[in-house]
């Protein structure tokens, strides 16, 4: 009997880890440089563990410079073509005042995260950002 309940409670317990997991939304946004431009800003907010992942095609050898600004808890992470945040290790990274900008190892689709950590996330707490990428 007492097996049964510890069963039935642990069971419990990672069906609720499973349906807090699965309930973190994703928001995928595509990166657009107007005509004869090379950067572009768009403005976003998310709250809790939710993300935003923008997709931004460049070239190998090109710099891409990603700033954020906003709520201080607005962080980022750049990810190569073919990596995806939480199977790779991001290649770049950066937070409100702590810019990033480096040179591109291939061509192709770069992903740049955007989230808050842990202990801001837990608290559903809400991030408004504005992101900016220049690409040269």
């Amino acid at each position: 009997m007492l097996k049964t309940a510890a069963f039935r409670w642990g069971a419990a317990l990672a069906l609720f880890a499973a349906t807090a997991y699965a309930s973190d939304k994703v928001t995928s946004v595509p990166v657009h440089f107007a005509k004869g431009t090379s950067s572009a800003s768009m403005k976003g907010s998310f709250s809790g563990y939710d993300s935003v992942e923008y997709a931004l095609g460049a070239k190998s050898g090109q710099t891409l410079t990603v700033k954020i600004a906003g709520n201080s808890n607005a962080n980022f992470n750049v990810f190569a073509p073919g990596d995806k945040p939480g199977a790779a290790t991001a290649i770049g990274s950066g937070s409100v005042g702590a810019d990033w900008s480096g040179p591109l190892p291939k061509s192709g689709d770069y992903t740049i995260q955007v989230f808050q950590m842990r202990a801001s996330a837990r608290r559903a707490e809400a991030v408004p950002y504005t992101i900016s990428f220049e690409v040269r």
